[in-house]
Order: C-alpha cells, then sequence, then structure tokens
C-alpha cells in the first residue's frame, strides 16, 4: 500500500495496517514528516512521535512537486492495492492521487482519503488540525463544562479516532473488493468522524424530534465524576449497575439506600448523579487504596488506581501481555515501542520493521517499482528521489 500520509491520523491508520501485515510504503518529501523532528531524539529526524507511529512501513523519499516524479507515483498507483493520503482534495488532485486518478489508473485500488471535513459541505477545503475538530466537534464545550476557560483533551484524540476509521474502512473496503473484483474511493473527514464519536452519547435527549430533554449525559457531565481520594492516593471507581450500587451500600453501611426510589434503578440514579459520587467520594477517604481494591474486587466493581504514564511499562499487567516491547534498532539504540493491542490467534509480526530513517528504503522501493539501476541513479542524483545517508546518523 502507499502511504501519503503525515503527523497522526493518516499515519496511525497505516500503522495498524502495518501491524497486520501489509507491505506500507510511506512516501515522504524531502523535508520528511514533519513529526520526526518533534521530542528528544537520539539522532535527526528519528524522534520519539515518529518512533511511536513509523513501524513496519518502508521509506521512498519523493519530492512529488518535482517533475520527474509523476511516473514513479504513477508506478506506486499502478502496484497498490491501497493509496491512502490526508491532504487537503485540491493538492491530491494536483498531484494526481485524488480518487477519480488513481481509479482511473487502479480500477482494483482502495483510495482512502482522510480529510478535515467531508465533500459536499461548506467547509471542504477548510485546513484542521486535531485541536480545531475537538473544538468545532463539541468535545471541548464537553470537556470543559464548569471550567474558567475551554480546555482541549490532552491527546491527539481526533486524530486518532479518524485514524481508527480510516483503518476499518480499509479493511472493509478491501473485503468488499474480495466479493466485487473491483475497488473504490472512501473519505474519512475528521469533523464529521469525531462529531459522531463525541455526540453518541451526548446528543442524549435531542435524539428525539421534539427533544425529550437537554443534550448530554448526565451521568459523564457530573462535576462528581472523578477519582475519589483514598487515605493514601486516588481511585477510579465506576458503580454501574444495580448489584453494583447494592454491594456498594452494604459495604459503607447503608443497605437500606437500595430501596430508596432516588437509587433503585438505572434511571432515577442517572438522575441523583451528582448526590451519589458526591456520597462515594465521602466514603472513600476513610481507608486506603489496596483496602478499597480488595473490596471492590470482591463485589466484580470496576476499580484502578490512578496511574502516571511513567507507570504504565511497569505495570504487571501490560507487562504479562507484552504491551512495551524494548527493541534494538540499527541506527537509535534500544527504544520503546508499543505493542498492537488486537491479539489474533494466528498470530501477528508487529515488529517486522523498525521505524525507518528518511529515504532509508528508496533504492529497495524504486527497484521493486521496476526501474532500472540506471534509472534509479538518475531519479537519485536529480534530486528527485532521496535515500538516507550511509554511515552514522547525525546528532539530534
Amino acid at each position: 500500500m502507499v502511504d501519503l500520509t503525515t503527523v497522526y491520523s493518516g499515519p496511525y491508520c497505516t500503522l495498524l495496517l502495518g501491524d497486520l501485515g501489509a507491505d506500507v510504503v510511506k512516501v515522504e518529501a524531502p523535508e520528511g514528516d514533519v513529526v520526526r523532528r518533534i521530542g528528544p531524539g537520539r539522532t535527526s529526524a528519528m524522534g520519539p512521535l515518529f518512533l511511536s507511529v513509523g513501524r513496519n512501513k518502508r521509506d521512498l523519499c519523493l519530492d512529488l512537486k518535482a517533475p520527474g516524479a509523476r511516473p514513479v507515483l504513477d508506478r506506486l498507483v499502478d502496484w497498490a492495492d491501497v493509496v491512502v493520503h490526508n491532504m487537503r482534495p485540491r493538492a491530491a488532485a494536483r498531484l494526481g492521487v485524488d480518487p477519480s486518478s488513481v481509479l482511473a489508473r487502479n480500477p482494483r485500488a482502495i483510495h482512502c482519503s482522510l480529510v478535515g471535513f467531508g465533500s459536499g459541505g461548506p467547509y471542504a477545503d477548510l485546513p484542521a488540525y486535531d485541536d480545531v475538530i475537538q473544538a468545532a466537534s463539541g468535545f471541548v464545550a464537553v470537556q470543559s463544562a464548569g471550567s474558567v476557560r475551554p480546555e482541549y483533551a490532552r491527546s491527539v484524540i481526533a486524530d486518532k479516532v479518524a485514524g481508527l476509521a480510516a483503518f476499518g474502512a480499509v479493511c472493509a473496503a478491501l473485503y468488499r473488493r474480495q466479493q466485487t473484483g473491483t475497488g473504490e474511493a472512501v473519505e474519512v473527514p475528521m469533523f464529521e468522524t469525531f462529531t459522531s464519536f463525541v455526540a453518541l452519547e451526548h446528543l442524549y435527549g435531542l435524539s428525539f424530534v421534539p427533544p425529550t430533554g437537554p443534550a448530554t449525559y448526565p451521568r459523564v457531565m457530573s462535576p462528581e465524576r472523578r477519582p475519589f481520594r483514598t487515605a493514601d492516593g486516588w481511585l477510579s471507581v465506576v458503580l454501574y449497575n444495580d448489584r453494583h450500587w447494592r454491594g456498594f451500600f452494604e459495604l459503607v453501611g447503608r443497605p437500606e439506600l437500595a430501596d430508596d426510589p432516588r437509587y433503585a434503578d438505572h434511571g432515577a440514579r442517572t438522575v441523583h448523579t451528582d448526590e451519589l459520587y458526591a456520597m462515594v467520594d465521602e466514603a472513600m477517604a476513610g481507608r486506603t487504596t489496596a483496602e478499597w481494591l480488595a473490596d471492590l474486587r470482591a463485589l466484580e466493581v470496576p476499580a484502578m488506581e490512578v496511574r502516571a504514564i511513567e507507570e504504565l511499562p511497569s505495570d504487571p499487567h501490560l507487562r504479562a501481555v507484552g504491551l512495551f516491547a524494548r527493541l534494538v534498532h540499527p541506527s537509535e539504540g534500544e527504544y520503546v515501542q508499543i505493542a498492537n493491542p488486537l491479539r489474533f490467534s494466528a498470530g501477528i509480526d508487529e515488529h517486522r520493521l523498525h521505524p525507518p530513517r528518511l529515504g532509508e528504503h528508496t533504492v529497495e522501493v524504486l527497484c521493486d517499482l521496476g526501474f532500472e539501476a540506471a534509472e534509479v541513479d538518475e531519479l537519485v542524483n536529480g534530486g528527485v528521489a532521496r535515500v538516507a545517508p550511509a554511515g552514522t546518523p547525525e546528532p539530534a
């Protein structure tokens, strides 16, 4: 597959596809994907954000704006089962990687475009990044309810949700091609994708015409819905169904509350979420985290300590399942990869290829596309294609 994506939404999609066995050729401009230079790396253009999404991809460094690049791009399209990009539509059309151009050359291809806003709407040609989509989708308003100032999530969550959606869409399109024999174009608009993600529970009373109540799901909007302070730390507890609450009321010595009409069923508890969470908060302070965990797990109530990012690699469960793998990169030395969390009975080889240096596979890919050695030399010497410099990379 041809990966013409940058930053996070597209590269996350192609990371997941590469983990499942796709031969991903990442096409990068001479300056490289911007995330290569973000964060404290050891050598130039091999920063931690790139390491996190770069594995299982071969790297072809190609100046797409150079006149001699078009024959290379055409051969890539002819070769590909899948073409993925996250350019704006006009830019894709200028380079000849828009849906109509790709499918005209290769009718069996799956063309997947991750765009900020869907075609057909007034925002279609606007630029978009994660923060903008968080704001436009209602997520910032929900996330910041009650705050003095609106805030973004401290994660590129809209990018990653769009990447997951694109991953699923490509897999579905490939399955349909097995049945029909023809390819298709798939558009994954970040705005619509993330809005649907946010609105799933928060449309709430607006789900009916006329509305039966306001928007936003009260349980998750409660200002009391947060980790609870114990005698020695913080604990996340989700008391959700009737059994959970009855057990908890017994545990704190208030069994009569199970028959209180305000708390007797899920609908009533949703209305009285704030007071219930305040009650839990008050109870939690009197015992240690370990004591609460022992009793709550005996009741099969979901509960976990609040962890710092630094603690995750040593978590006993994550260590047992191998989520954080320590590997040795040819140029970067020992590093940590976040393994693919999916588990298949047949297994997957999620660490086939280390995250590549810029242009590391340029010659290899060009040869695979059928270019003769003299043609490869001409492309490299003419500056159309670039190769990773030989020897030790420059320190960051």
